[in-house]
C-alpha cells in the first residue's frame, strides 16, 4: 500500500516516481496469456483491418493516374474499394469483439485474483489498511485497467501497425518526401515521452485521492446510525465534499496534462503534413512526381500522422492505467505475515482439542512497543472447560487471536494437540476450532447461508438442527421467508440477541473439537441466555472449551478459571478457591456478586 512518503514523493515529482512508465502494466501479461486463441484471433483481425486500410491509397493512385481513361477502369477501381471496405468492416468488428471480450475477461480475473490474495493476508495488514481504499483498488482501479486492456492496447497495436505500414509505403512511393517525414518524427515523439510521464504521475495521484474519498464514504455509510445519532452529518458531508473536491482537482490536473499533450501532437502532426504536401506539390509542378503518386503519398502521410496522433492519446491512457496497475500491484506485493510452513506437520487424528501456551510473549504489529502478553503459560486438557477473566486490556482476546494463528507470538510456543501451531497448516488448525465472537459478524445473505458459513457443505437439515440447538429456530421460522429470509448487510434487521444465536448455531454446525466463546451470551436477554446456556452446555460436552467472560456468573460451571492482568496469568483455580485466595478474582467477584444489581452493572465495564 502507498505510504505517506510515497504519496508526497508522487506529488512533488521526486525520483520515487521515476519508474519505467508502463512496466506496472506487465503484471497483466499472465492474465492475458491465459487466452491464446482469442489473442490469435484478435491479432489476425488486426492485421487484416490494417492491410485493408493500407490498400486504399494504392487504389486511389491508380484511379487518378489511369482510371479516368475508360469507364470500365473506374468501375473496376470503385468495385475494388467496396471489397476493401467489406474486409475492413468485418475485420474491425472481429477485432473489437475479441479485444473487448479479452479486456472484460482479464479484468474479471484480476478482480478475482486480488480478492483471493486479500483473503490470504493476515489480520495485521487490515489493522492498518483502510478498507474503503482497498475496495477502491479492487473496483475503480480494475475498471481503469479494463479500458486499457480492452480498448487502448488494441488501438495502440492497430496504430503501430498502421504507422509502420504507412511509413514503409511512403518510402516506396517517394523516398525524398519520406526523408522529410522521418525528420519530423522526433518532434512528435519527444513531447509524447515528456508529457506521458507527467500524465502518469498525475493519474496516480488522482487515483489515490479517489481512494481516500471512497474510503471515507465507506466508513461513514457503514456507521450511518452512529453518524445520525450524533448529528454528525454536516461534518461528514463537509469532509467528504472536500475529499471529493481533492479527487476532482487532481483528476482535472491529469486531464489538463492530457489535453495539452493532445493539442501539441495534433498541431505538430498536421503542420508536418501541410509542409510535406507543399514540398510534394513542387515536385508535381516540376514533373518529378505524378498527381496520383502524390495523392498516394499524402494519404499514407495522413495515415501515419493520424496513427501517431492516436498513439499519443493512447499513450496517456496507458500511462493512466499504469498508475492504477501500480496500485493493484502493491496489493499483490503484500505478503501474509503468517504463512504456512513449507512442510507442515499433520495434526493428530482423531483430534483431541488439547491446548498449551509456553512463555508466550506478544505485541501487535501496529504497536510493537506495547506488550499485550508477557510470558503466558498454561495447559488445557482435552474436554476441559476453562474460563479466562480479567480487566479490559489484560490480553484475553489476544489469546484467541494467537490460538487461531491470526498472528505469531514474539516469543514462546503455542501447541494444539501437541503440535506447535507455527509448524502446522493454519487452515488445518482453524478447521478444528469454532469461534463465537462477542462482536458477531452476520452477512447480507439468507439466514441459512449465514449459519452454513460454519460448514459450507452442510445440508439443510443440519442447518436447521444447529439452529434449534442454538434456540434460533423459534425466531427464524417466524420470519417471512424462514431460513431463506435475507437479513440485510451486517444483519441490520436482527436484534443483537438474534445475531448472537445465529453465530452460536454457526459454531454448533462446525462441530469442532475446540470451542472459543468470547462472551457468547453477552447480547442475550435473561430468558434467551438461559436457553442458549443450556444449548452450549450440551455442545461443550466432550469438547475443549475456552470461555472469555466479563460476567463472572458465566464461569461458575467451568473446570478452571485463568485470571489475567497486564498480559500475564496471575491466578488459576476454581471459583471457590480463587475467591478464598482473596486476590484479583475475589475483588472482581465481590464487585459483581456482593454489590447491588445496579452497582454491579455500572461498575462492571470499568472493572472488566
Amino acid at each position: 500500500m502507498t505510504s505517506p512518503e510515497q504519496t508526497k514523493a508522487a506529488e512533488a515529482g521526486t525520483p520515487a516516481t521515476r519508474r519505467p512508465r508502463l512496466r506496472p502494466l506487465m503484471m497483466l501479461a499472465p492474465f492475458v496469456a491465459r487466452y491464446p486463441g482469442m489473442l490469435a484471433g484478435a491479432a489476425v483481425a488486426l492485421v487484416f483491418a490494417s492491410l485493408a486500410t493500407l490498400v486504399v491509397p494504392l487504389a486511389i493512385r491508380r484511379m487518378i493516374d489511369f482510371g479516368f481513361s475508360t469507364d470500365g477502369m473506374i468501375t473496376q477501381y470503385f468495385g475494388m474499394l467496396i471489397g476493401v471496405a467489406l474486409v475492413l468492416a468485418v475485420a474491425s468488428a472481429m477485432r473489437f469483439y475479441l479485444v473487448t471480450t479479452i479486456g472484460e475477461r482479464v479484468v474479471a480475473d484480476v478482480r478475482a485474483a486480488v480478492f483471493r490474495h486479500l483473503t490470504t493476508l493476515s489480520p495485521a495488514f487490515f489493522d492498518t489498511a483502510k478498507i474503503g481504499e482497498v475496495v477502491s483498488r479492487v473496483t475503480a482501479d480494475t475498471t481503469q485497467i479494463k479500458s486499457a486492456v480492452g480498448v487502448s492496447v488494441s488501438i495502440a497495436l492497430r496504430n503501430t501497425i498502421m504507422f509502420l505500414g504507412a511509413v514503409a509505403m511512403m518510402v516506396v512511393t517517394s523516398p525524398q518526401l519520406s526523408l522529410y517525414v522521418l525528420g519530423a518524427i522526433p518532434l512528435l515523439v519527444l513531447p509524447l515521452v515528456a508529457f506521458g510521464r507527467d500524465v502518469r504521475r498525475r493519474s496516480r495521484i488522482a487515483q489515490d485521492r479517489l481512494a481516500d474519498a471512497t474510503g471515507y464514504a465507506n466508513e461513514n455509510i457503514q456507521a450511518v446510525r452512529t453518524m445520525q445519532a450524533f448529528t454528525a452529518e454536516p461534518t461528514v458531508i463537509g469532509r467528504f465534499t472536500q475529499a471529493a473536491e481533492d479527487a476532482y482537482a487532481t483528476a482535472r490536473d491529469a486531464t489538463r496534462a492530457r489535453s495539452v499533450l493532445t493539442a501539441v501532437i495534433i498541431f505538430l502532426v498536421f503542420s508536418s503534413v501541410v509542409g510535406i504536401l507543399w514540398a510534394g506539390a513542387q515536385q508535381v509542378l516540376s514533373g518529378a512526381l505524378s498527381s496520383g503518386r502524390l495523392s498516394q503519398f499524402v494519404l499514407y502521410a495522413v495515415f501515419a500522422a493520424s496513427s501517431l496522433s492516436q498513439l499519443s492519446e493512447v499513450w496517456s491512457e496507458l500511462s493512466q492505467a499504469s498508475g492504477a496497475a501500480e496500485r493493484i500491484a502493491e496489493i499483490f506485493d503484500e505478503q501474509p505475515a503468517v504463512k504456512p510452513p513449507a512442510h507442515p506437520l499433520p495434526l493428530p487424528e482423531p483430534p483431541r482439542g488439547e491446548v498449551g501456551f509456553v512463555a508466550v510473549r506478544f505485541a501487535y504489529p501496529a504497536s510493537p512497543d506495547v506488550k499485550v502478553l508477557d510470558g503466558v503459560t498454561f495447559t488445557i486438557k482435552p474436554g476441559e472447560k476453562v474460563a479466562i477473566v480479567g480487566p479490559s486490556g489484560a490480553g484475553k482476546s489476544t489469546i484467541f487471536s494467537l490460538l487461531l494463528r491470526f498472528y505469531d507470538p514474539a516469543g514462546g510456543v503455542i501447541r494444539f494437540d501437541g503440535v506447535p501451531i507455527n509448524e502446522a497448516d493454519p487452515k488445518a488448525l482453524r478447521s478444528r476450532i469454532a469461534l463465537v465472537p462477542q462482536d458477531v459478524v452476520v452477512f447480507g445473505m439468507s439466514v441459512a447461508d449465514n449459519i452454513r458459513y460454519g460448514r459450507p457443505e452442510a445440508t439443510d437439515a443440519e442447518v436447521m438442527e444447529a439452529a434449534k440447538l442454538a434456540f434460533a429456530d423459534e425466531f427464524i421460522t417466524r420470519m417471512p421467508g424462514g431460513y431463506g429470509s435475507l437479513i440485510g448487510e451486517r444483519g441490520v434487521t436482527l436484534s443483537g440477541g438474534q445475531r448472537q444465536r445465529i453465530a452460536i448455531a454457526r459454531a454448533i454446525l462446525r462441530d469442532a473439537p475446540l470451542l472459543l466463546l468470547d462472551e457468547a451470551t453477552s447480547a442475550l436477554d435473561a430468558e434467551s441466555e438461559t436457553m442458549v446456556q443450556r444449548a452450549l452446555s450440551r455442545l461443550m460436552e466432550g469438547r475443549t472449551t475456552l470461555v472469555i467472560a466479563h460476567r463472572l456468573a458465566t464461569v461458575l460451571t467451568c473446570d478452571r478459571i485463568l485470571v489475567m492482568d497486564e498480559g500475564r496469568v496471575v491466578e488459576e483455580g476454581t471459583h471457590a478457591s480463587l475467591v478464598a485466595a482473596g486476590g484479583l478474582y475475589a475483588r472482581l467477584a465481590d464487585l459483581q456478586f456482593n454489590q447491588g444489581p445496579a452497582l454491579a452493572q455500572v461498575s462492571l465495564p470499568a472493572a472488566l
